[in-house]
C-alpha cells in the first residue's frame, strides 16, 4: 500500500479569491507561491498510530534513496 498525500493549498493565499482586494499578483511572493506548488502533505490524524508514522517514514527514506540513485 502507498502512503496517502495531498495537496492543501494549491493556490498561495495572496492569490486566493478572498484576498483579491489586498491587490497582490502572481509573483509578488515568489517563496510562498513556490512553497504552495512543492509541499507535500502527509497523513496527520489523532488516528495515525506509531507503527503508521514508522511505515511513512520508511516510504519517504527509500523514495530519498532512489531519487538520489537516478
Amino acid at each position: 500500500a502507498g502512503v496517502d498525500t495531498g495537496v492543501f493549498y494549491p493556490l498561495s493565499l495572496h492569490l486566493q479569491e478572498v484576498y483579491k482586494t489586498l491587490g497582490y499578483r502572481e509573483g509578488d511572493l515568489p517563496e510562498a507561491e513556490s512553497a504552495a506548488r512543492e509541499a507535500l502533505s502527509l497523513p496527520i490524524s489523532p488516528t495515525v498510530g506509531i507503527d503508521d508514522i514508522h511505515y511513512v517514514a520508511e516510504r519517504i527514506r527509500a523514495f530519498s534513496v532512489a531519487w538520489k540513485g537516478r
